[in-house]
């Protein structure tokens, strides 16, 4: 699987660590996923997806509604 957020599209981004001498090395920046199993209430069932932290705060804040737009709308594999 892929190193992307379902929900909010967030990918590795590309970069350089940079030493104190001003040294350039690449480096890859990887977010933060977590393989979470959510409620979703529209569905009346339990989805697995892999989300960013920052989603999962977004998500409980405001509901798992997207979320069920999203698996409806084919855009989100679910088993």
């Amino acid at each position: 699987m892929a190193r992307r957020c379902q929900v909010t599209g967030v990918s590795p981004v590309a970069g350089s660590h940079i030493s104190h001498a001003h040294n350039h090395t690449k480096t890859r920046f990887l977010p933060n996923l977590q393989k979470k199993r959510v409620w979703v209430q529209e569905l009346n069932r339990f989805v697995t997806i892999k989300l960013t932290t920052s989603a999962i705060k977004t998500i409980s804040k405001k509901g798992t509604a997207h979320i069920a737009k999203l698996i409806s709308d084919k855009k989100i594999k679910v088993r």
